[in-house]
């Protein structure tokens, strides 16, 4: 078969027998391309049954040499060994080239994080003179504390706070409810945002009654708000890094992980459906891991 034919009935199969989207078709066609046109330049295309393994090593060397990215390194590789699959159902191979094909080693992004000082003083350029101000440091607050997704911390409700038994219930993705801890010094802004800022607004929406962090205008806050006031404080306290809401739930597992605090509790912490995702927060600072290694390390 010619590449040409190849490639259309592939396309049938991604579109009819995959049902994927026109873009991923697209995208799995494009990475097919790229390996024909390295053939040609090379001035010799093999039909798609006669490429060897070798060759498609070949061609991820030659990929490296151009400085694609590793993501899209991966991304190619798995659209070839896709389309050998394909060939492999339709019985137009018998062995898969790409079987022993390995991809770039992904490294794992660190997400960006706060050093306890950073955050205090973060927390310090907020103004409680101003009824907005105190709203703003017990939202921040309890982002740090109890490590909130933006989305859960705009849907908390007044009825989920059970500050005597120092939790909180929050809904989180796929609507799941998980309780979590929350310190004394979130609950005591909380306190002083419900009872001296909240309970005074006399313009609450009727849907909007039970819901804890409100505007001026007595509706629940948006995401867009929530990040622009962790921008603007993060300006005022003349940190540099970029900090999102995110960034307080970065900090606040990798504060508890660093100090000691068990993996799976912080998994159930921060909601996540698999133990792997809570794993990218136990990357410790170089400064520490020296002081460790030359403290505890017979040979140091």
């Amino acid at each position: 078969m010619n590449w040409d034919s190849t490639l259309r009935a592939f396309r049938s199969y991604l579109l009819l027998e995959r049902s994927l989207s026109a873009h991923s078709v697209e995208a799995y066609e494009r990475d097919v391309k790229k390996l024909v046109a390295y053939f040609n330049i090379n001035g010799k295309l093999p039909k798609p049954e006669a490429v060897k393994a070798a060759d498609l090593e070949n061609f991820i060397y030659w990929i490296n040499g151009l400085g694609l990215e590793a993501n899209s390194q991966a991304r190619l590789i798995s659209g070839l060994k896709t389309f050998y699959k394909y060939l492999l159902i339709e019985n137009i191979v018998t062995d898969d080239p790409t079987a022993l094909l390995e991809g770039p080693r992904l490294r794992r992004k660190i997400p960006e994080v706060l050093h306890y000082d950073e955050i205090q003083s973060l927390f310090a350029t907020i103004d409680l003179s101003y009824p907005h101000g105190v709203r703003n440091r017990a939202m921040l607050e309890t982002l740090y504390a109890c490590g909130l997704r933006v989305s859960e911390l705009i849907k908390l409700k007044l009825s989920n706070l059970f500050f005597d038994l120092g939790l909180i219930k929050v809904v989180g993705k796929g609507d799941k409810e998980r309780l979590v801890p929350i310190g004394d010094e979130a609950i005591k802004h909380i306190n002083l945002y419900r009872d001296g800022v909240r309970r005074l607004q006399n313009n609450i929406q009727a849907d909007q009654e039970n819901v804890l962090f409100l505007n001026r205008r007595g509706k629940g806050l948006s995401r867009v708000m929530v990040f622009l006031v962790i921008k603007e404080a993060a300006k005022a306290a003349g940190i540099e890094k970029k900090v999102s809401p995110h960034t307080f739930r970065h900090s606040f597992a990798t504060h508890l992980i660093e100090g000691g605090a068990d993996l799976r509790a912080v998994q159930e912490m921060l909601g996540h459906e698999s133990i792997t995702t809570t794993e990218i927060y136990t990357h410790l600072d170089t400064d520490y891991l020296r002081e460790t290694i030359m403290t505890f390390h017979p040979r140091s």
